[in-house]
């Protein structure tokens, strides 16, 4: 006897809602190419959890972002009554601005993790090249984001942080102090220089960040994500044409994902709601000063996330009165980042099957990251000037001897199917 089937009420409108949106829109053509349908490789770790994690952080930067400047006034002479406001006046502006300012430093963690799981496996190597060059494009545009959002609270350390940066551009000879003047609007840091820093923080470089990342987004999906084992799954296909290694994303990464996002919202939880400074290293004490400058700061340094790259600038000596080769160096160190997919010679992508060499050469490139990082908080002097140098000289011969190290590098040969 056949079963009786009842559809659940409403379930034939909403088809023909669907069907109707899907004549003027690819809802469901799109829904199936990057989530139903989007065949991802079945051996993926926790490494693979912070790309959507960077998505989530940003969605809040956004959402946090746009009710933060309801109530902020991008003026020399309010800005920073105006932040005081939102934190004791606007309800939950506390908790606004807690989250926009501990999303700012998520951000970058989730964004350098997702970088080094890259180095890890090879997810910069072919076909997978434009990919990575994305990436470093969001990369610089979120290091302009956070730039232009540092000086915005008007606070005595961004102030002078700000200062600071922009002087830098100066070093350059001939267009240095046209570049200055450019940047700033004005011959100092002043009211311009606010609201020209509010409007690329608020406006353009969102947009520019939401544009890269759907680029990034559809440019993975055409090349496929590689995995833990740096296989190309698509080379292995069963007779309906889906990836033998391969599982759709939706359900099973979404469900994966979803279990990364609550630990990392209980994470990102008591970092808000018990410690939203970090000791200082995600609001420095000066910046609960306004803004005076006739008063600097007893040591003038970046965000964290800036760190690195500052102990690099610090670590060449001015020559003939002037830090250009310094500055020089600061962006190298960035540009180097968009050769690496032809930097890297070795005949395998994942870390698990390169030999010693390379492996060595990675953590102790983690390691002088993390090193320089700290000896841009601290002053400048010993040890950490030795440091800086230190770490500076090692950051560029992990990428200029890349070529040399890992050809002669030992390997092993990669399976032909992705482990379990």
């Amino acid at each position: 006897m056949a079963a009786n089937t009842v559809a659940p009420a409403g379930a034939g409108w909403l088809r023909s809602f669907g069907a109707w949106i899907d004549e003027r829109f690819p809802m469901t053509k799109l829904w199936n190419e990057h989530l139903a349908e989007y065949y991802a490789p079945k051996n993926f770790n926790t490494w693979y959890y912070y790309g959507s994690l960077a998505l989530l952080v940003l969605v809040l930067q956004i959402g946090t972002g746009i009710w933060l400047t309801m109530s902020y006034k991008p003026s020399a002479a309010e800005a920073f009554g105006s932040v005081e406001y939102i934190m004791r006046d606007v309800e939950w502006g506390w908790l606004l601005r807690y989250l926009h300012s501990t999303g700012g430093s998520a951000f970058f963690i989730v964004v350098y993790l997702h970088m080094f799981r890259a180095m890890l496996y090879g997810s910069y190597r072919k076909p997978r090249e434009l990919l990575w060059i994305i990436g470093v494009l969001i990369y610089l545009a979120l290091m302009a984001e956070a730039f232009f959002g540092y000086l915005l609270p008007w606070g005595n350390m961004s102030y002078w942080g700000a200062q600071v940066i922009v002087s830098l551009f100066g070093t350059f000879p001939l267009v240095g102090d046209a570049l200055v003047e450019w940047i700033r609007g004005d011959y100092f840091i002043s009211d311009i220089t606010l609201n020209r820093f509010f409007a690329l923080h608020v406006a353009a470089l969102p947009l520019v960040l939401v544009f890269l990342v759907v680029v990034h987004i559809l440019a993975l999906h055409e090349v496929g994500s590689n995995n833990p084992d740096g296989i190309e799954i698509k080379k292995n296909k069963g007779p309906d044409g889906h990836p033998l290694d391969g599982i759709p994303f939706h359900p099973y990464y979404t469900v994966k994902d979803l279990f990364g996002v609550g630990v990392f919202l209980l994470l990102f939880a008591a970092v808000v709601f018990f410690a939203p400074d970090l000791g200082g290293l995600f609001l420095e004490a000066a910046n609960f000063e306004p803004a005076n400058p006739l008063l600097t700061p007893p040591h003038i340094a970046p965000v964290w996330y800036f760190t690195p790259f500052y102990a690099m600038l610090r670590a060449v000596p001015a020559f003939a009165g002037t830090q250009v080769w310094g500055v020089l160096v600061m962006f190298a160190a960035i540009a180097l980042l968009f050769f690496l997919p032809w930097l890297d010679r070795a005949p395998v992508k994942s870390i698990r099957y390169r030999g010693p060499i390379y492996k060595v050469a990675l953590m102790l490139f983690a390691l002088a990251f993390i090193m320089l990082g700290y000896c841009g908080l601290m002053p400048a002097v010993q040890p950490f000037k030795t440091l800086s140098v230190v770490g500076t000289i090692y950051y560029f011969a992990f990428f200029l001897l890349m070529p040399w190290y890992t050809r002669i590098d030992s390997h092993k040969p990669e399976p032909g199917r992705v482990r379990s």
